[in-house]
């Protein structure tokens, strides 16, 4: 199973540090970005998962930071899906700038959990339907 998307997004000032390098902190959320885009490119909402009672909050997280990103630049997120969820879903992440430089790498770890209860869940049937609809595309 390989399942694509690509964000794309313009560093801002704010995210970068004294050096005009996009500070570490900021490329949580530049993942995250992209996960809640690759959902919605599968035709799901993050925020009706969590209307439904399921959240994701992430277990794991890894960076490594090949070369610097700065302000202006502007970055292409690859993040991709290689297998079929459990009650954890896996992705792995690949941001590039401009110049098609890879910047930095990264995976993430994420549980899908119910929000009452705080407990981990199996993921939900309509997410696996989804991914299965769009097995081994780059969308």
């Amino acid at each position: 199973m390989l399942i694509i998307s690509e964000t794309k997004l313009k560093v801002r000032y704010s995210e970068t540090d004294q050096m005009g390098v996009v500070h570490h902190g900021n490329y949580a959320q530049y993942l995250e970005l992209s996960r809640i885009n690759w959902l919605s490119k599968l035709g799901i909402s993050y925020k009706s998962m969590e209307d439904n009672g399921v959240m994701l909050p992430v277990y794991e997280i890894e960076f490594k930071f090949k070369k610097p990103a700065f302000f202006d630049d502007e970055l292409t997120i690859k993040t991709i899906l290689k297998k079929e969820p459990t009650a954890r879903i896996h992705f792995a992440y690949e941001i590039y700038n401009q110049d098609h430089e890879l910047v930095t790498t990264a995976t993430t770890t994420l549980v899908f959990v119910n929000s009452k209860t705080r407990k981990p869940i199996v993921c939900p049937s309509y997410v696996l339907e989804q991914i299965r609809m769009k097995q081994s595309n780059l969308y």
